[in-house]
């Protein structure tokens, strides 16, 4: 299961350091576009790894999109346009240096054109372990008295249960890495802080899970879109505006 902080908080190799390292830097302008990062000497005395281990790093990012190696010539920092943000680490990454308000509302978008779709294929197929999953889910997110870390996983697992319950590998998986960098990046609020808002969030993704049970997409879909839209404000850039769900 992917947990609320998994991407960000995580033990990793001197491999990963290193490569989470050079990705921030990159993602962060601190290397320009178009230009070379420092030698492989420069960079073997910085990090304190051995050729190898460099060598791998550079390959990752480029698989990535971030780096472009040529002969002759170095390995450059590519145009952002070939950064792939749907890779996990990338996107983690990205949420750790901090998400500015243009790339908040690229994934908001990216959420309304992906998920409403999700619930409603979830609810043309209707697989019982999938609503079994998903109302477990629900029921945790129904607990008042617990912290919000505890309730932004419920909800977190939420989401990601209706992406797997719409039966379609590509969506589920790019819904993953968008609600689960979206969880990072924001502070939960605890339920019993704001009862009447916790209820009124709870009530409204007990509506997506009703739509679904009863086999109607437009109706999932529709309170699907719903929650997305009340957490629009915070997520598109007003991250400071109250709000307790994804």
């Amino acid at each position: 299961m992917i947990s609320f902080r998994s991407l960000s908080e995580r033990a990793i190799s001197s491999h990963d350091q290193v490569a989470r390292a050079l990705g921030m830097e990159i993602l962060a302008g601190k290397h320009a576009v178009g230009g070379n990062l420092p030698n492989e000497a420069d960079l073997l005395a910085r990090f304190q790894i051995s050729r190898t281990v460099l060598r791998e790093v550079l390959k990752t990012l480029s698989a990535k999109g971030l780096l472009a190696a040529k002969a002759r010539v170095g390995t450059r920092v590519t145009q952002p346009v070939h950064w792939n943000f749907f890779d996990a680490e990338v996107l983690s990454w990205k949420v750790a240096i901090g998400l500015d308000d243009a790339f908040r509302r690229d994934m908001a978008e990216i959420r309304r054109l992906i998920e409403p779709r999700a619930a409603a294929l979830a609810a043309e197929r209707r697989e019982e372990a999938a609503i079994t999953a998903i109302r477990a889910a629900l029921d945790r997110m129904r607990i008042v008295d617990q912290d919000a870390m505890r309730f932004a996983q419920a909800d977190l697992d939420f989401h990601l249960a209706i992406g797997a319950a719409s039966g379609n590998l590509l969506m589920r998986s790019i819904a993953s890495v968008i609600e689960t960098a979206l969880a990072a990046s924001f502070s939960p609020i605890a339920p019993r802080e704001h009862p009447e808002l916790h209820l009124e969030t709870v009530a409204k993704h007990e509506a997506i899970l009703d739509a679904i049970v009863a086999g109607d997409p437009a109706a999932a879909s529709a309170a699907m879109l719903g929650v997305i839209n009340d957490a629009a404000p915070r997520n598109e850039g007003a991250p400071d505006q109250q709000g307790m769900a994804l």
